[in-house]
C-alpha cells in the first residue's frame, strides 16, 4: 500500500497546489468572493488530507493493516466528493447535493480509522 498512497498523496498534493494558484490568479476575478472562498476550502481539505495520505502510506509500512488501508481509502474518496464536488459548483455551477457532506463523512471516517489503529498498538 506504500507505493499506492504515496502516489496519491503526491497527485493530490501537486494538484491542490495548482488548484490553488489557479484560483488565486486565475479566478480572482471570474467568481465571486464567495464562490472563490468554496474553491478555496476544496483546496484546503483537499492538502490537509493530501498529507494525512502521506501519513498513512508511512504507516502502511510502520504498521501495516486493515484499518490503515480504509483509512487511506477514506482520505482519497473524500478527496474526490468532497473538494470534488466543491470544484463543480464554483467552476460549472454544477449542485452535487449531498455529495459535499458525504465527502466529508468519508474524511470523518479516515481519521477514526486512524485513531482505532492508534488505539490497538501495544
Amino acid at each position: 500500500m506504500l507505493r499506492i498512497f504515496l502516489m496519491l498523496a503526491a497527485f493530490f498534493g501537486f494538484t491542490g497546489v495548482a488548484l490553488g494558484a489557479f484560483a488565486a490568479h486565475g479566478l480572482k476575478n471570474r467568481l465571486t468572493p464567495e464562490y472563490l472562498a468554496v474553491f478555496q476550502t476544496g483546496v484546503h481539505y483537499q492538502m490537509l488530507h493530501a498529507l494525512a495520505l502521506l501519513g498513512v502510506a508511512l504507516l502502511s509500512v510502520q504498521v501495516g493493516g486493515a484499518l490503515v488501508k480504509w483509512a487511506g481509502w477514506a482520505f482519497a474518496v473524500g478527496i474526490l466528493l468532497f473538494s470534488g464536488s466543491l470544484y463543480l459548483l464554483t467552476l460549472a455551477g454544477l449542485s452535487v447535493g449531498i455529495v459535499t457532506p458525504i465527502g466529508g463523512l468519508f474524511f470523518l471516517i479516515g481519521w477514526a480509522l486512524l485513531f482505532a489503529t492508534a488505539a490497538r498498538l501495544g
